[in-house]
């Protein structure tokens, strides 16, 4: 049995938990042990941080063993990301549900996308597009509320990033994922795929480095949440500097590199809901919340609104609870503010009532 107390977020009052058999309550519990606070010279209380894009199970070179799988997801415990929504993996990690040392994975699946328009041996391949319905349903039933559509990936016939999908069959598409009580979300780089996603109504855009002024409008009416994976986004450049054969993809993705910034800050701005993912597992480590936290405190958001969008905010969003009495005893304790001095080491991280 534990005992914690500090100051919560993100209205900075004191805050006092304890710990009994993984879960934590609001009302003391005799004998418990105090292990952050006890000196009563405050420090702070969070939910665990949330990467709301994140690859357990992907490597640079694609998918990893089952072990490495294991190390990823142990990576990002240290580093304080104790839910992480799995935005695409050809790895089956559920049996990962079964342990208590591990962060709690929010599955959408496989990536669904036509052939040859996307990362070899990640997606299932769709050949005829009417079957996207049906392989959305199926995913939907296999994962954990989410299905994952590749929205966009270049098309080497035009030389340019395009849609994959018609507004048509996307719009049966999604309708069959909420017809299972999943949402959909969907990698999209460009801007040509976003208009019949949205108004199909997807629920999130994965990156999003081509919205515009009528995109956010667009997403504003239909309520479609932004994880733009700004750390990642700094690989663009590198994308396109490796990508000579085809100078108008290679020119596109450096646009879309230099207003991302601005792009997300005005999304911000007008009201769409953003959350922090890192993009984990691919071309970026794991562990990397806090990084993602401090880009997009540089679009605009505020310490509070870039902590919130990896911790209160994104649980909320996802459906899973931050700290309250009887939930699970998932929570990060910090020395000082973490709005200032950052997230990368919290000063204890408690899952499911276990130190770490």
């Amino acid at each position: 049995m534990l005992h914690v107390r500090g100051r919560g977020l993100p209205d900075g009052e004191p805050v006092e938990w304890w710990v009994a058999h993984g879960l934590l309550s609001a009302e003391p519990i005799a004998n418990a042990e105090t292990v952050f606070g006890a000196d009563g010279d405050g420090g702070w209380i969070i939910p665990g941080l949330v990467d709301a894009h994140c690859h357990v199970g992907l490597g640079p070179g694609g998918p990893v063993s089952t072990d490495e799988a294991v190390v990823q997801a142990e990576t990002e415990r240290d580093a304080g990301a104790l839910l992480l929504r799995d935005a695409g993996s050809p790895v089956d990690t559920r049996s990962f549900d079964d342990r208590d040392d591990l962060p709690r994975i929010i599955r959408a699946g496989r990536h669904l996308a036509r052939p040859k328009r996307y990362m070899p041996g990640l997606p299932i391949d769709i050949e005829d597009e009417s079957q996207l319905p049906e392989a959305v349903a199926e995913q939907a039933r296999w994962g954990d509320g989410w299905v994952k559509l590749v929205g966009d990936w270049i098309d080497r016939g035009i030389g340019d990033l395009a849609p994959l999908w018609s507004d048509d069959v996307l719009k049966a598409a999604i309708d069959a994922a909420h017809a299972e009580g999943a949402r959909v979300t969907a990698h999209v780089f460009g801007e040509d795929a976003l208009p019949g996603l949205i108004n199909a109504g997807i629920d999130c855009i994965e990156h999003g480095t081509g919205i515009t002024d009528d995109i956010i409008e667009l997403m504003l009416a239909q309520g479609t949440a932004l994880v733009p994976t700004l750390i990642n986004i700094e690989n663009f450049p590198g994308i396109a500097d490796k990508a000579a054969k085809y100078p108008t993809y290679a020119k596109h993705m450096r646009d879309l590199y230099a207003s991302c910034h601005q792009r997300v800050g005005a999304a911000h701005e007008a009201g769409v809901p953003i959350f922090a993912g890192t993009d984990a597992g691919g071309m970026i480590a794991h562990g990397r919340i806090g990084d993602e936290i401090k880009a997009l405190g540089k679009v605009g958001l505020s310490p509070t609104d870039a902590l919130g969008a990896a911790c209160w905010d994104a649980r909320a969003w996802l459906g899973r609870p931050a700290l309250e009495h009887g939930a699970s005893a998932d929570l990060l304790c910090f020395a000082d503010d973490p709005r200032v001095v950052g997230v990368d080491h919290p000063d204890l991280v408690i899952l499911r009532g276990r130190v770490f």
